[in-house]
């Protein structure tokens, strides 16, 4: 089995996808207007149309009301994405932070309110954890 993306419902798919390619730097492919993707070296995050649902199963996914998943990103300088980000970003929820398991830590909220976590390895393990990994 592999993991292969995660989806946000939304009900405005342009602007959540605008948002994660300033974000990411990474440009969006858009299969319809209810349906882009942000593909990277090692996963892909998918943004759906809330009119996408019923496809799936009616009332099955509600947009902006997450609060239990963190969409993350390995980044190769999480201070420097903070500065970048100043200004366009609206809800920092922690500035960079490192964390105790050896990642240095930027969290906010997209426009749909969902938590996204950029994170630098800066311990000698958590480096090594991610070794090889695409940034």
């Amino acid at each position: 089995m592999n993991l292969v993306s995660l989806r946000v419902i939304t009900h405005d798919v342009a602007r959540l996808a605008g948002f994660y390619e300033r974000v990411t730097g990474v440009r969006a492919d858009w299969s319809t207007e209810d349906f882009a993707e942000l593909r990277t070296a090692s996963g892909t995050l998918a943004i759906g149309s809330t009119r996408t649902v019923p496809l799936f199963a009616p009332g099955s996914a509600r947009p902006a009301e997450n609060r239990s998943v963190i969409i993350e990103f390995l980044v190769d300088d999480v201070d420097a994405v903070h500065r970048n980000l100043a200004g366009f970003v609206t809800e920092f929820v922690k500035e960079p932070t490192t964390m105790p398991w050896g990642n240095r830590a930027l969290l906010f909220r997209d426009p749909d309110g969902n938590l996204v976590n950029l994170f630098t390895p800066v311990t000698p393990a958590a480096i090594e954890k991610f070794a090889g990994s695409a940034r």
